[in-house]
């Protein structure tokens, strides 16, 4: 039973429950428990207080709705933002408190016709690691992803949807870089928002309301004289064109944006307008992610997918397959998954692949010409985890898109 059951239960009445306190254990359980995001959130009847496991949300506690307004203003405090301002949108950010197990605390508020929904982002440093190691790339991935980081110029980018562990793998990269070179490399980056802290590394964050943008800073970053760039995201013309010609001029670069798929990533930077040969010419490398959940070590046993599933399985693969998973149990929350993994698509930019993005050739037909050149998918590569027993076949199903079987 988590701190906050146990606090509710010991309180006779709903009125004399401490805000602060109640505050406190909530966070301290979702920190605990190794949760990314703690939301609360005004339901029909309660007001219901969920944490985000493995990506996946699962409920914590349900309070009264009546307790909304003091959970708000206690929170508000924290982040220092105003407290009777109800009706619109406010963020802020929370240090770290040892008393809170030591996390930051990223706030988002958000009014709703039922009231404010609150969502808090936590970041544990003692859950943080930086080794390239520990991110899970299988072994060639990660050989592959090394080799990147080993050229002297080029643009690498880094694509999936919002909690990939794209931002954990370029810090990973940053801090490999560091690393290895010491004091001889320049590394800079611009980011929104900072989310860690790296040794020997010049980190700057944008602000918006005083016009302190990405082309703005990498303008500037530029005359800085840096040997390895980060930008946090390319999200407008202008800063992929910036990236562009970075990886053009003799520096690595190194960013993430968004895209339906690895290939796809050249369409979105055309669709910004960034001319076909200058992609040929500057991106190395296209690193495509999703994060997928462990089976639980404590409770996993064999079982026998569903036949409709077993049809997704190469016949070749079905013969030495071992699938297991999960029962439920205390130690996983009786979730069955204990922990993720990263699955990786690598898509290398060769003569080959340079050829036909200088065609425009479709996205599909890049696809298809980078796994004649060797490219691993990510259903390829979940479908390694679950043959072994590491995941379930339906666990890759939920984060590896149905088409891309």
């Amino acid at each position: 039973m988590n701190k906050t059951t146990n606090y509710l239960q010991s309180v006779s009445d709903f009125q004399h429950i401490e805000i602060g306190r109640l505050v406190s254990y909530i966070i301290q359980d979702a920190v605990d428990s190794g949760a990314s995001d703690i939301h609360i959130e005004p339901w029909e009847s309660t007001l219901v207080v969920r944490v985000r496991l493995s990506g996946v949300l699962t409920e914590l506690v349900h309070l009264p709705l009546e307790l909304l307004e003091k959970v708000s203003g206690r929170l508000k405090v924290m982040a220092d933002l105003i407290s009777y301002q109800t009706d619109l949108p406010q963020e802020g950010h929370v240090p770290g408190d040892p008393a809170l197990g030591g996390a930051e605390l990223r706030l988002s508020v958000f009014p709703t016709v039922r009231g404010e929904k609150i969502v808090i982002r936590v970041f544990d440093p003692r859950s943080r690691s930086f080794d390239l190691e520990a991110l899970g790339f299988d072994r060639k991935s990660l050989a592959m992803f090394v080799h990147l980081l080993t050229r002297p110029s080029g643009l690498i980018l880094l694509t999936g949807p919002t909690g990939s562990g794209k931002t954990t793998a370029i810090y990973s990269a940053l801090y490999h870089l560091s690393q290895r070179a010491g004091p001889t490399v320049s590394i800079s980056t611009v980011e929104d928002p900072v989310e860690c802290h790296l040794p020997m590394v010049s980190q700057a964050q944008v602000n918006r309301a005083r016009e302190f943008t990405y082309p703005i800073a990498l303008r500037s970053l530029m005359r800085q004289d840096p040997e390895v760039i980060m930008i946090g995201e390319i999200r407008d013309p202008e800063t992929a064109a910036i990236a562009v010609q970075a990886g053009l001029t003799g520096h690595l670069v190194i960013s993430t944006i968004h895209s339906g798929t690895t290939s796809g990533v050249f369409a979105r930077l055309i669709n910004m307008e960034i001319e076909p040969f200058l992609l040929s010419s500057s991106i190395i490398g296209v690193v495509g992610l999703r994060l997928i959940r462990n089976n639980c070590r404590h409770c996993i046993h064999p079982y026998r997918p569903e036949p409709s599933l077993l049809t997704m399985v190469p016949p070749e693969l079905l013969t030495t397959a071992t699938f297991m998973k999960g029962a439920g149990c205390r130690e996983c929350l009786h979730t069955g998954f204990s922990g993720r993994t990263a699955l990786t698509e690598m898509l290398i930019a060769d003569e080959v692949l340079r050829d036909a993005i200088l065609q425009k050739l479709p996205t599909r037909t890049l696809q298809q010409i980078a796994v004649g050149q060797g490219m691993k998918t990510l259903w390829h590569t979940g479908l390694d985890r679950v043959v072994q027993g590491s995941t379930t076949i339906d666990e890759l199903l939920r984060v590896v898109s149905a088409d891309q079987v």
